[in-house]
Order: structure tokens, then sequence, then C-alpha cells
């Protein structure tokens, strides 16, 4: 009796060990920020999360594919709507404040990294039938993203990067126009759990590192002739004048946010010395598909088609 249960026993567990759960799939939603020139606390630009209003915290979603290259290693693309945005009038800093700029930015990326897995709980509950999991994991790789920072003005939304703000492309010192396609290193940490081999939800901190400073459309100084400006772009370069000085006395005086060769030479309006960078923090769903091994498909593709047995075909002799 025990032969008879143990023969097919072996059989499932043979056949069980050819299929693989390697590919998954799934959506993944959360929380934004970014690490910039607009917004932040009482002290000058610092770095990582110390520079951040929780306040301007916006939105992540997206969804993603991943690939179990080996035990330790996955391989996850991904693409992401992501919402970032800073205002000065939030900042507890007076300079920040009298400057008065603000923004809003959808970032429309897409990703690919490693993930490598630093724990693993093999068999969670210790059942003893591999089907629960957990797994923690450091990721890094490279996205790409479009950006396109807007300001709030008269009720709508303006886009600023043909304004010039800052005399990209028309003052002759000033730097070149930003492009809309940018780059950047993403870098973070997250865990899974897997229930049932196949349903997976997990958690996820990001921080993209990027090569641009205009995720805020703030990086150098303020033009030296606002005048090359069209009206809109001179309004939106330099938004001090609509601060009432008669409620706040505080408020560095006007002149620090226009260029003067002899009481102003400089005219700083942001710090080209740091790249923008952004992060968001998400809650995951995915599913894992069920495949066959390739030792299984090669050695065993008479024996089995699809998930039916081959039938073997009689011809009678006369």
């Amino acid at each position: 009796m025990k032969k008879i249960i143990l023969i097919p026993g072996l059989f499932l567990f043979a056949f069980s060990a050819f299929s693989q759960y390697k590919w998954e799939y799934g959506t993944m939603s959360g929380a934004a920020n970014y690490l910039g020139e607009i917004g932040g606390k009482e002290k000058t630009r610092r770095n990582f999360i110390l520079d951040m209003k929780l306040s301007q915290t916006r939105f992540a979603v997206g969804g993603f594919t991943r690939y179990k290259l080996n035990r330790d290693v996955y391989i996850r693309g991904s693409l992401s709507w992501i919402r970032i945005s800073g205002a000065d009038n939030l900042s507890t800093n007076p300079g920040r404040v009298g400057r008065n700029l603000s923004f809003r930015n959808d970032l429309y990326e897409a990703s690919l990294v490693g993930q490598y897995i630093f724990y693993d709980v093999a068999d969670l509950g210790r059942t003893y039938r591999y089907r629960n999991d957990f797994k923690a994991y450091a990721f890094t790789g490279v996205t790409g993203f479009y950006t396109n920072p807007k300001a709030q003005y008269e009720g709508s939304w303006v886009a600023l990067a043909p304004l010039h703000t800052e005399g990209q492309g028309i003052i002759s010192d000033a730097p070149k126009p930003y492009g809309k396609y940018q780059v950047g290193i993403p870098a973070g940490a997250g865990f899974f759990f897997t229930f049932n081999k196949k349903y997976r939800i997990g958690w996820e901190f990001n921080w993209r590192t990027t090569f641009t400073d205009y995720l805020d459309d703030v990086s150098t100084n303020y033009p030296k002739d606002p005048n090359v400006l069209s009206p809109l772009g001179q309004a939106l370069s330099n938004r001090n004048p609509e601060l009432s000085y008669s409620d706040n006395a505080s408020l560095p005086a006007k002149e620090n946010y226009v260029y003067d060769p002899v009481t102003n030479p400089v005219a700083k309006r942001g710090d080209s010395k740091h790249n923008d960078s952004y992060l968001s923090t998400t809650i995951n769903a995915s599913y894992v598909i069920k495949g066959t091994s390739r030792f299984a498909r090669t050695k065993y593709k008479t024996f089995f088609k699809g998930n039916k047995f081959k039938k073997r075909t009689i011809r009678a002799k006369f």
C-alpha cells in the first residue's frame, strides 16, 4: 500500500520540479516627493529627505513585470506616472518665501532595474509545503522619464520650459534650454510576501538621482535682461512682485530678486551645483505565472502537449 502511494507521489514531485514560477505581472501605487530648489525648510538646501515638505507629497502609480533570473536576482521593468510639486510659500526660509515660486510636474517614467535578494524566508510559517515565502531586496538600474514642469497662473497651469524663465537659449551667458526627456539612476530597497506560490504583495522605497536640475524649472540666476522674455515669461520668472510686503515685513528686499550689475550682479534664483531628484514609496501587488522549465520542454515535448497527455494512435493491420 505504501508503494502504491509513494510512486504517484514521486511522479507528482518530479513533474512539479519541471514547473517554474519565473514571470509575474503587477501594479503599484503610493506617494511621491522631490528634492530641489523650491519649498524646503528654514535652512538652505540639505540633501536627501531633510529638505522635503511632506505637505507637497503627491502620488505614484504604475505597472511592472518581473522575471526571476536565479534564486537571488530578479529583473524588473516598469512604467509609472509620478507627480511631484513644490511651493515656496510653504517654506520657513524667508529667502524662499520672498522668491515665491511654485511648480507641478507629471513625470512619465520607464525603468529597468536588477533586484538582489539579501534576505529570504523560503517556507513562511514552516508549513513544509514551500508555498508562502518572504523576500527582501535591494536594487538599482536605469530610468528614462518625460518631464514638463508647470506653474499655476491666473487659474491655469502653464508649461514653463517654453518661457525660458532663466533666459535659457535667449541670453548669451544663460544655460541651454533643458530637454523634456531625461535619464536617472533609481536605487532603493523593498520586500514582498508570496502566497500560494502565485500571489505577491510588497512595499518599496525608490530614490531617483537625475542628471537635470530643472524638474522644478529653477537652477541658476534671474535673467540679466528680463525684457527679452515674453510678458508671461517675465511674470513667471520673478513672482516676488505678487507678494504684499505690508503683510510680511520680514521678507528680503525686492532688489534681491532682480538682476542689477552694481547692487545684485549674481541675482541667484536657484542652486546649479545640485541636480534635482525624486522618490516614491509604493505598495505593489502581482500575480506569478506558472510556466514549464526548459528541461521539461526539451526532454518531454513528445510526452506532454499543452496540459494534456499525448495520446498514442493505434492502427489496425489487416
